[in-house]
């Protein structure tokens, strides 16, 4: 437990923007629950003030390949998942989908199920990424940090190929010792690896033993405090919905992700997925500003290479 004045030397930290070293990080991940928001959203408004970013996502599955007859004008990103039984499938639903998305980011894809898909005799995980990227893809959807090579390889690799990697995720966990996992990708990022976001909540959940809302916001808020070298943390909005993407802002989040694209006329426009996001976060206290896949403000976009 954290002693009164190494709480204060913390505040002071996180106030001026200097980096927690992993004495001061294993320190604030004891902390209450509410004294650690409180330090994250300190941190969260230094790097953002008072906006919240959030993106409206395609996702079509290319398992039958694309099939998609065309891309909601809405959406800022098209994202492909799914499987297909050779490389091959996959360039060609990744070709379709580029034309579909025009200048949309194209992303798809979970990097360490390439990486598998690799070691079982596919191809070499360079030819894949590069096959991908030939085809049109421009970044890997997903690169989560549980289930990849500890050296972080893959990193430059995926660069070597031509495709980005925006955003950091976890799979199932970030393990018993959040505090390592996350300076894991701390590391990758102060030795390049041009992470745009980090989503720090499983994407996959166990239905035998679920996370709590406890659970889940104090892993938002120590990897606000944690990844001072990575711009946003992120909240999947279909994986966890409205309730705990919202509180989610108030411990450290500023972007929100995978809000559906398409709009069912049905429930009108009140109910739009669009419309309850920005409810949400303006009740958080927020400004909502929509984004694109490049991480622009879409009042500001302007076509461009995604960093």
């Amino acid at each position: 437990m954290a002693t009164i004045e190494e709480l204060s030397a913390v505040e002071a930290q996180v106030a001026a923007g200097e980096r927690l070293d992993d004495a001061a990080l294993r320190q604030v991940a004891a902390l209450d629950v509410l004294t650690l928001g409180m330090l994250a959203d300190a941190a969260r408004r230094r790097l953002h003030d008072g906006r919240a970013t959030f993106l409206r996502v395609f996702e079509s599955d290319i398992t039958a390949g694309w099939t998609a007859t065309a891309v909601p004008d809405a959406a800022g990103e098209v994202r492909l998942h799914g499987s297909g039984d050779t490389l091959q499938d996959w360039v060609s639903a990744v070709r379709l989908a580029r034309v579909a998305s025009g200048e949309r980011v194209l992303s798809g894809f979970s990097l360490a199920d390439l990486d598998e898909r690799s070691r079982n005799g596919w191809a070499p995980l360079p030819v894949i990424l590069k096959a991908l990227r030939d085809a049109g893809l421009d970044a890997v959807a997903d690169a989560p940090i549980d289930l990849l090579p500890a050296d972080g390889a893959w990193v430059g690799i995926a660069r070597d190929a031509g495709l980005a990697i925006p955003r950091v995720t976890v799979d199932r966990s970030l393990g018993a010792d959040r505090v390592e996992t996350l300076l894991a990708v701390r590391r990758l990022q102060d030795a390049g690896a041009g992470f745009r976001a980090m989503a720090p909540l499983p994407r996959t959940l166990s239905v035998a033993s679920p996370t709590t809302g406890y659970d889940d916001v104090r892993a938002v808020a120590l990897a606000r405090l944690a990844l001072d070298n990575v711009s946003s943390i992120q909240v999947d909005w279909q994986h966890y919905g409205p309730k705990l993407a919202q509180v989610a802002l108030t411990f450290g989040a500023d972007d929100i992700d995978g809000i559906a694209a398409a709009e069912d006329p049905a429930r009108g426009w009140r109910r739009a997925p669009i419309e309850e996001a920005r409810r949400n976060i303006v009740a958080a206290g927020l400004d909502a500003v929509e984004r694109d896949g490049r991480y622009a403000p879409l009042a500001a976009r302007a076509g461009g290479e995604l960093a």
